[in-house]
């Protein structure tokens, strides 16, 4: 059996289908320009990367005349498999450790990972002159039918806490529940070089290999940098160069801050040894680097993390990007070392997330939509 996904709007039949990017890329670049939402993203968008299985499905538009036909809205969505938490040993056999003389040094049980197909609604759009007659909903409901096909137990998307709109429409309407409330702090690149301290060493690691828990089948990430010290103190957040995959803009400004900001600039460059703050151009399309994976251990974490920023914000100036960003846990121990502007920063994103089944992977780690936030997060820098 066929289902039929259309629905009556003021006389007109909208029809829900999947993307065609031989037809659809200009019209979905228009609905996401309507959207102002920044620049549109490729056919399909950059994110299916990172994805096991990926979708997209339009909303369109069909007059009269079969002919009559407009792109409205429109949905991505992925699955991967992700690790959701940890239990005891299936068959209950104790893992023995044993020394070099065969003495045993302990008797544990040994955790294993439990894994589950996680869906996530990269992008939900809807042409402005289409809003308030149901589309949205009609395409969440489309895509949310495309996980279940393909197994997936859970959905979540993310928000701004104060998107109203997003808000009624998943969590009123669709089900959707409060998850995390992670920040996203931004801080901009400026005209000088940070200086790092001398008693920190930078050293550049290898990119670390994708696991289930952070997408399987991806492509490379950037370079992960870690301090190490003789104090045995560790900081070690990872980069992600989203500048070669799309730009950011800042719209809204009104003139009066698009003046000040350019005052800095020049006033920096006319007294350059004063090393003024000044702010980048953030008013055109621009490149950002991404810090992911934050972790450190030691009296000087905190210290440490604040200088690895320091030497992003150098990397994000040597390849021309306007602001170095990151998200993480509202109870993340390290986030006082992050620098960044309040200005530009998010101090409570919202993710909402729904199970989709009352099935799930194993009944040991139970609903995983009730579970207790953790201390750190981890953010796919492919799903920014």
């Amino acid at each position: 059996m066929v289902e039929d996904h259309s629905r009556r709007v003021n006389n007109n039949i909208v029809v829900l289908r999947e993307f065609d990017p031989s037809k659809d890329c200009e019209v979905v670049e228009d609905v996401e320009r309507r959207c102002e939402v920044g620049p549109a993203a490729s056919c399909p968008s950059s994110p299916t990367s990172s994805a096991t299985q990926f979708a997209e499905f339009v909303a369109e538009l069909v007059g009269e005349e079969e002919e009559e036909k407009e792109v409205v809205g429109m949905i991505r969505g992925c699955i991967k498999t992700v690790t959701c938490g940890k239990k005891l040993s299936r068959n209950g056999k104790n893992v023995t450790h044993h020394n070099k003389n065969d003495d045993v040094l302990d008797d544990t049980l040994k955790p294993l990972p439990v894994y589950t197909k996680l869906a996530y609604i990269l992008g939900l759009r809807v042409s402005p002159s289409h809003r308030r007659m149901g589309i949205g909903l009609k395409l969440v409901h489309r895509v949310e039918e495309w996980f279940r096909e393909n197994g997936a137990e859970y959905s979540y998307m993310a928000t701004d806490n104060d998107n109203k709109a997003s808000i009624n429409l998943f969590i009123d309407k669709c089900g959707y529940s409060k998850f995390r409330t992670p920040a996203i702090l931004v801080n901009p690149v400026f005209a000088h070089r940070v200086k790092l301290s001398s008693s920190v060493d930078v050293i550049k690691l290898s990119p670390p290999t994708p696991s289930p828990s952070t997408a399987s089948d991806s492509p490379p990430l950037s370079s992960s940098p870690a301090t190490l010290t003789p104090s045995s103190t560790t900081a070690s957040p990872c980069i992600w160069n989203c500048k070669d995959i799309y730009t950011l803009e800042v719209r809204g400004a009104s003139c009066v801050k698009r003046t000040l900001a350019k005052t800095t600039r020049i006033v920096d460059r006319a007294l350059p040894w004063l090393r003024l703050p000044s702010v980048p151009e953030l008013f055109r399309p621009f490149g950002f680097h991404f810090l992911y994976g934050l972790g450190g251990s030691g009296p000087r974490a905190e210290k440490f993390l604040k200088a690895l920023c320091g030497h992003a914000h150098n990397l994000a100036k040597e390849r021309g990007c306007g602001v170095v960003a990151t998200e993480v846990s509202s109870r993340e121990p390290l986030r006082l070392g992050i620098p960044h502007w309040k200005r530009l920063s998010c101090d409570e994103d919202l993710w909402c997330i729904k199970r989709l089944g009352e099935d799930y992977s194993d009944g040991s780690v139970g609903d995983w939509t009730k579970s207790a936030p953790g201390m750190s997060i981890f953010v796919d820098p492919r799903e920014v």
